[in-house]
């Protein structure tokens, strides 16, 4: 009886300590990741070219506010509002930070349903986050116009350094406009998991093979990385 033959390619190449082992690995023919999907591998690579982003934004912020030579206006009396007679500085910017970080909570349990393949309350807590996000841009938008009344531009503003204005609409008009696709992305996805396109492999656009809920997930680490951005914005744009 002759000795079975063996499949090369079933067999497992151990992995090289050190550097040559690293530079054997991004050399091969096998995937650099090749314990992540693709999507979830591009989707990280995607938030690290966009920390940088915003991380240029804030820095050139920094420098705009440290360098100018003209008084830069008070966010606490910027942002206020009067309700009933009562003067409430930053309250606005509170609820918004409030509303959002709360929907890093609710897209957190539906990746946690969505891998118990629970459909159903997957899609409606990512329906409620995309609620919550929407709910932020009404409110941005809102500030947005209160302050274009008041007479604030990107070349100037009433109450002193002309960077503020410019400043202002850049980085949180390029936060909002992460928060809305974001939304857009949401809806998208909620409505395949509602209608069980993950679990019949529907043809289409974000659909992977039955049972698998990845993209849950995968949604939620852009949500998360958003929301993440946010609370650097609030501290360093409002809080300063």
């Amino acid at each position: 009886m002759s000795a079975p033959i063996k499949n090369p390619a079933a067999e497992t190449v151990p992995r090289q300590p050190g550097l040559a082992g690293l530079a054997a690995d991004w050399a091969s023919d096998q995937r650099t990741f090749k314990d992540v999907s693709w999507g979830k591998a591009m989707m990280w690579i995607f938030l690290l070219s966009d920390t940088f982003v915003f991380g240029c934004f804030l820095i050139a912020y920094m420098a705009a506010r440290m360098s100018t030579a003209v008084p830069w206006p008070n966010p606490s009396e910027v942002f206020a509002l009067e309700i009933g007679g009562t003067h409430m500085p930053l309250i606005l910017i509170a609820i918004m930070t409030f509303v959002l970080i709360s929907s890093s909570g609710t897209m957190a349990m539906a990746v946690n349903y969505g891998y118990r393949r629970d459909r159903r309350k997957t899609a409606a807590l990512m329906l409620l986050t995309a609620l919550f996000g929407a709910a932020f841009v009404g409110m941005q938008a809102f500030e947005w116009s209160k302050l274009i009344a008041e007479g604030v531009r990107p070349w100037a503003n009433p109450w002193g350094a002309a960077q503020f204005g410019s400043s202002f609409f850049m980085i949180t008009g390029f936060h909002g406009t992460h928060v809305t696709f974001g939304v857009i992305f949401l809806l998208i996805i909620a409505r395949k998991v509602w209608r069980g396109d993950f679990e019949t492999e529907r043809p289409g656009f974000f659909t992977s093979r039955k049972g698998r809920y990845e993209i849950v997930e995968i949604t939620g680490l852009y949500w998360h990385f958003v929301d993440l951005v946010w609370v650097f914005i609030f501290a360093f744009f409002y809080l300063w």
